[in-house]
């Protein structure tokens, strides 16, 4: 099983000296598409005023500009301990033990609107981009990002696939037909959709998935696994939709 989370606005600043190599992250075909939208946040960061429009940024999110100017030689830290938010709030991965973390880096992507999606381990920079962000230099991200990222989904022949992304970010690289998936709807015991609570049911049920560390390879497996821990999963009227319940 793959997990494919979405990234936060958020991040944590800092990490280890060690800069980012973009040919060691997962889904190395993607290598291209990451190097044209680094050259693109670099080359804009020049001029930070026209940053500043292009990533509609206030005065006080001006340092993120700084951020994207120095992609290639900033420090680094694994992409799961990057991001800030209510989701990964509740993962809280740092406090897993190194087998959960492993598990992690073996099962989750993070979808990055920098570099697509990447390993939980994989070292990453600060930055700053949206996934609706117009680039100078790329194709808008959609167009730039989705046939490829979901080409390299399918290379990798994952057996199934949990997508708690976004609708922006599924955008951004579709899960292939040819891969069994589930995209994830977080809702209340009578069946309302939920907002703040989403993101954090969906790391929660992550970082259980990452301390149990279940050998799944369906969604009948997923839910085997979820029920033994008295979590909901149910389908939803959709095709390929899951409802992930919660307590109202």
């Amino acid at each position: 099983m793959k997990i494919l989370l979405p990234p936060s606005e958020t991040k944590r600043p800092g990490g280890r000296s060690r800069p980012l190599r973009i040919e060691g992250l997962a889904l190395p075909a993607l290598a291209p598409q990451r190097e044209a939208v680094v050259d693109a946040l670099t080359a804009l960061s020049a001029d930070p005023a026209h940053a500043q429009h292009v990533l509609k940024l206030s005065d006080r999110q001006l340092g993120d500009i700084e951020h994207n100017r120095m992609l290639r030689e900033a420090a680094t830290m694994p992409a799961i301990d990057r991001y800030t938010g209510v989701l990964y709030d509740a993962l809280d991965a740092a406090t897993l033990g190194a087998a959960s973390r492993r598990w992690l880096g073996s099962h989750v992507w993070v979808h990055a609107a920098a570099f697509g999606p990447v390993g939980a381990l994989d070292g990453i920079p600060a930055y700053r981009l949206a996934a609706g962000t117009s680039l100078p230099g790329v194709p808008p991200l959609r167009r730039h990002w989705a046939d490829a990222v979901t080409a390299a989904i399918a290379d990798e022949e994952p057996s199934f696939v949990l997508d708690l992304r976004s609708e922006a970010y599924v955008a951004l690289g579709p899960v292939p037909a040819s891969v069994s998936s589930a995209y994830v709807r977080v809702v209340t015991d009578q069946g309302r959709a939920l907002n703040h609570f989403n993101k954090k049911s969906k790391g929660e049920l992550v970082r259980a998935l990452a301390e149990d560390r279940p050998r799944v390879r369906s969604l009948d497996g997923l839910r085997a696994w979820a029920s033994g821990l008295g979590i909901e999963l149910r389908d939803a009227a959709e095709h390929a939709v899951v409802e992930l319940v919660v307590a109202s």
